[in-house]
């Protein structure tokens, strides 16, 4: 009998308020808003003294303003809610100009120093949350997802991963060599379980794709954590020809923790957000979890239908404002499709993602994948990919099919990585209309499955690429270009060449006739 495996959705009973490992000093977390950035060191005019030198150049590049959310919290106000005694800080988080601390519970005169104190606006206790859960089911193949999962005949042998690749087009671009090179990724997830062993993440490892690692939960080694993560991220990147092929096996990763296995402890959204804060400040592209929030302990403070709106939750907040400093963001919709809480979760409600639904191979969507509307009336999910019988890697190197929202959005988010390499000049929102453009429901968006299966391959120019890849004779660079491009002929004993360049619909915008 097969049993239901959830990675990290175990809810776990604790003391309403108390953290787990603290009994001897029960503590609460708050989240302290400072009523603004008022005497800081930094400038919007200097966003190099607290973003990397890749965060500013997308920026630069996509005409993002570096503004006051950019900039660190006022260091002089985390000093003075850090020096009232029984309180620690924990985070500091500039997107919402604030810090997450811990309070010994007994101590609440701390809490009302802290509200005394001029620079702050509010106070929040932060609760306990219930993780949705984010399910995944091995279970055996049908004999004839069987026999195509080892006839894959594409340029490289994909094995078991060549269903969920073929289906979005991801193949396509594989064989046009756009495999994701050049693109970061960063994974916030629970935990990246022996992916410094595994033997599908050697290419991985060998190549240095892996950028850098961050615990926003405790100190553990991030490969010493859960094994979700390391799931997820066999979906992109686990490369064994013949066995699996992810989605964007040539993409480099940065992997955050930022989901606690162990407990469900009072600070997971803000972890995350503090998590896609860091992504942006390092220079990722793509920002994708498979995580999502709708209860807490306490059944009177969960997330309701009606705060599903994308502006009310923190994290969906967060997700809102990872978008607009321009990643591409991915969140899966949930697997709560046939509960009684059957909607979407947080931050799957927000406006400026891409809320990924689980379908099979044949685009059916899957009884489990959570469904919209927002609250406001929003289409989600946004699109669609494989998530019942997604080929997934153990912390083992064992591959196998699994099901769950969770598997849908890396292999989606691999895709994005190709698409956007391929077509740089585009920014992420016109990434995701495009994407949606293409979908399979692309003419009749719903609830269940939003705009459907995009194809990347399809959405993507190709005659361009082939025509001028077609030759050795020439050299083409930058490959793909933006403003300008070289091209360089090989052949000699040329006296007259004569080009032309075609747009995708076959008209001539450019004509060339140079003497030698």
């Amino acid at each position: 009998m097969n049993k239901k495996r959830i990675a990290t959705g175990i809810v776990l009973c604790l003391l309403a308020g108390m953290e787990v490992g603290r009994a001897q000093t029960p503590s609460t977390k708050y989240f302290i808003s400072f009523k603004d950035k008022n005497g800081t060191s930094f400038s919007v005019n200097n966003p190099s003294a607290f973003l990397s030198a890749k965060s500013v150049t997308r920026r630069t590049y996509y005409n993002i303003v570096t503004d006051v959310t950019d900039l660190p919290v006022v260091s002089g106000y985390i000093a003075q809610v850090a020096a009232i005694p029984n309180v620690t800080v924990v985070h500091a988080i500039k997107w919402l100009n604030g810090v997450l601390v811990r309070i010994d519970t007994l101590q609440s005169a701390a809490l009302t120093s802290i509200n005394s104190l001029s620079c702050v606006a509010s106070s929040t206790p932060t609760n306990r949350y219930k993780l949705n859960p984010l399910e995944h089911l091995p279970n055996p193949l049908l004999p004839q997802q069987e026999a195509q999962r080892s006839a894959s005949t594409q340029s490289y042998a994909m094995g078991g991963s060549a269903i969920q690749n073929q289906q979005l087009g991801v193949d396509c671009l594989h064989n046009l060599n756009f495999m994701g090179a050049g693109m970061t990724i960063a994974v916030l997830d629970v935990g990246f379980n022996n992916v410094d062993v595994n033997s599908v993440f050697t290419d991985l490892r060998n190549r240095n794709g892996i950028l850098g690692t961050q615990n926003f939960v405790d100190g553990i080694n991030v490969y010493d954590a859960g094994a979700h993560g390391a799931e997820v991220l066999s979906c992109m990147t686990g490369r064994q020809p013949g066995l699996i092929w992810g989605s964007a096996p040539d993409a480099d990763y940065w992997l955050l923790k930022t989901e606690d296995d162990a407990s469900e402890t009072p600070t997971e959204e803000y972890n995350w957000v503090r998590g896609a804060e860091f992504a942006d400040s390092v220079g990722a592209d793509i920002l994708t979890t498979s995580l999502g929030y709708t209860q807490f302990d306490r059944s009177t403070e969960n997330h309701t239908y009606a705060t599903l709106n994308g502006r009310t939750a923190p994290m969906s907040i967060a997700a809102n404002m990872a978008a607009r400093k321009g990643l591409f963001v991915l969140n899966s919709a949930g697997n709560d499709g046939s509960d009684s809480w059957h909607y979407i979760s947080v931050p799957a409600d927000a406006d400026s993602i891409c809320t990924v639904g689980a379908v099979d191979d044949s685009g059916t969507i899957a009884s489990f994948s959570s469904v919209g509307p927002t609250s406001d009336q929003r289409i989600k999910p946004d699109l669609v990919a494989v998530g019942v019988g997604a080929w997934v890697a153990g912390t083992d190197g064992v591959c196998f099919p699994g099901n769950g929202t969770s598997f849908a959005t890396p292999i989606l988010a691999g895709a994005v990585a190709c698409f956007w390499q391929a077509n740089r000049w585009y920014n992420n929102m016109e990434i995701l209309r495009r994407l949606k453009a293409s979908g399979s429901n692309a003419a009749n968006p719903n609830n269940s499955i939003g705009w459907g299966v995009p194809n990347v391959c399809a959405a993507y120019p190709l005659g361009i690429t082939k025509a001028i890849s077609a030759s050795s004779d020439f050299l083409v660079a930058p490959n793909p270009f933006h403003n300008s491009v070289t091209i360089t002929l090989h052949q000699t004993g040329v006296k007259v060449l004569s080009l032309q360049l075609q747009d995708v619909l076959g008209k001539v915008f450019q004509s060339f006739n140079n003497s030698d």
